[in-house]
């Protein structure tokens, strides 16, 4: 079973958040005869499984080994978002002489209190995910310790066997850390730690060309440390639009973000307190030194310790092996989040625990696929980049022929006059139709706009038709009708301009 992350510096902020989402004298309760349901893992797809069965009236058991909230409130966004809004502000500050804001001053940094906010804003936000909530509010039996299942129908945690009806395993994924000679000695950070920091590193690396990796690449860039990002293939954010990237990268070399693109690390050697990094491009050996190292690789998934044999649940390198209905091989457990989904987000975790309280109690009401879902996502860098639905190459491996539109930033108002004119919206639809099959965002609130497209996917809502939404003057979010204004357009064929204008000459 892997280690599990210290939380460190044991100050208040991170002792008020211990208390809540593991707190240091919880006792598990004794347990029930029988549960509807047994929850192991509390993180987002677990403790919207617990509260969404327990809210229905069901009797439920919730386990958790290290800190309930899972990632999302302990090392990913929650403490993420947090610094990037920090380094956000600092970038305002640096770019305030466009708008005609002078700071003669400057600004400086204070990387410990820009860490101390980090600390208190999670701890602040802890209480929602707290085992006394889950307990108090929900009626939850919480089980704090090792959960394994050893049994189809039965785990054991601290001495005490959990009897189920239906089961979830909600555990999660984790950091790879790739196997590079030296690395591990060296010493290196994963998002699970590099919240911990306190002392701001001159120069930072950062493996992995990723959503994690870029994100906190530009951050600490922009806070002041001279970072580069080591990415073994040709393009950062491989998944996304290659526009999308082309703008992140001239943000990424306004920000002084070093981005070395077909890159191998070979391994790492350690001179004192610097890491010198041994890479490899073009065949030819090359060095980096660097104060400290982040690895953002990839996550895999936690299946590591929890009897999934006794369970009879089939597993693999990706995790937890489920059906369209979130069902393991196991009929009684199914499984939600990380540890099974190739979307590995807040978001979609807590859409698939919802799916999954419908198909293990109410199958017969009609059972929810998750391949019906539609999950958009977001890359939280500036501009952040937001996607939905297929990209052109997916839709033509589908044999889906699409036609894009595309509006620019710089042509909405709202953005020159923000002075954000970075980016555009690209909508896919089926050729011939309207129908929106998937669309990008790169915007410096796509996070936010995307959801408009979105909704008009989930809702079967034609482009044509989100030209007529009334947007307030000026928004960002106007470049989407926009587009559906641009799609709007094409319906006007040449027979049809003829017409009216034969009209337009009649009515004269």
């Amino acid at each position: 079973m892997n280690a599990l992350p210290e939380v460190t510096p044991r100050d208040e902020h991170n002792l008020t958040l211990l208390a809540n989402v593991h707190p240091p004298d919880w006792v598990n309760p004794a347990p029930a005869e029988r549960y509807n349901l047994v929850v192991v893992g509390a993180g987002t797809a677990g403790l919207v499984s617990a509260a969404g069965a327990a809210g229905l009236g069901a009797k439920v058991a919730l386990v958790e080994r290290h800190l309930m909230g899972g990632d999302c409130l302990n090392v990913g966004c929650v403490p993420s978002k947090t610094i990037i809004r920090s380094a956000r502000a600092l970038a305002d500050v640096r770019d305030a002489e466009r708008f005609g804001v002078q700071v003669p001053a400057g600004a400086r940094v204070d990387f410990p209190a820009i860490m101390e906010r980090v600390r208190g804003i999670r701890a602040q936000i802890s209480p929602h995910d707290s085992a006394r909530r889950f307990r108090d509010e929900y009626g939850v039996d919480i089980f704090l310790g090792d959960g394994r299942f050893v049994g189809k129908d039965t785990v054991e945690v601290g001495g005490a066997t959990l009897r189920f009806g239906r089961a979830v395993i909600a555990t999660g994924a984790r950091a790879v850390v790739p196997s590079v000679p030296g690395l591990a000695e060296a010493g290196l950070f994963t998002n699970e730690t590099i919240f911990n920091l306190t002392e701001q590193p001159a120069r930072l690396a950062v493996l992995g060309g990723g959503p994690i990796g870029c994100e906190l690449a530009q951050t600490f860039a922009r806070l002041g440390t001279e970072v580069t990002i080591i990415e073994q293939g040709e393009h950062f954010l491989p998944r996304e639009d290659a526009d999308a990237v082309a703008v992140l990268l001239a943000a990424f070399a306004r920000d002084g973000v070093d981005v070395r693109l077909k890159t191998a690390l070979k391994r790492v050697e350690t001179k004192g307190p610097v890491k010198v990094l041994h890479l490899e491009v073009a065949g030819q050996s090359v060095t980096l030194e660097a104060d400290a190292i982040l690895v953002g690789v990839g996550r895999a998934p936690n299946v590591e310790g929890l009897g999934l044999e006794a369970a009879g649940v089939r597993y693999g390198r990706h995790g937890v092996e489920v059906n369209d209905f979130l069902q393991t091989s196991s009929p009684r457990i199914f499984a939600a989040g990380d540890i099974c989904s190739p979307y590995k987000f807040t978001h979609a975790a807590d859409f698939m625990a919802r799916a999954v309280i419908q198909n293990a109690f109410f199958g017969l009401a009609g059972k929810k696929r998750a391949s019906r879902l539609t999950i958009p996502w977001c890359t939280y860098t500036d501009p952040e980049i937001a996607h939905v639905g297929l990209y052109e190459r997916d839709a033509a491996a589908k044999g889906i022929e699409v036609t894009t539109f595309t509006v620019a930033m710089a042509d909405v108002d709202r953005a020159i006059t923000d002075g954000e004119v970075e980016g555009f919206v690209k909508v896919h639809v089926k050729k011939g139709t309207d129908e929106i099959v998937g669309a990008t965002v790169v915007a410096h609130h796509a996070g936010d706009m995307i959801s408009e497209l979105t909704t008009a996917m989930v809702g079967k809502i034609g482009l044509g038709t989100l030209a007529s939404v009334i947007h307030p003057y000026p928004t960002q979010a106007e470049a989407i009708r926009k587009v559906g204004d641009a799609y709007n357009r094409t319906r006007l064929t040449p027979g049809r301009a003829k017409l009216l204008r034969r009209y337009f000459a009649w009515r004269l």
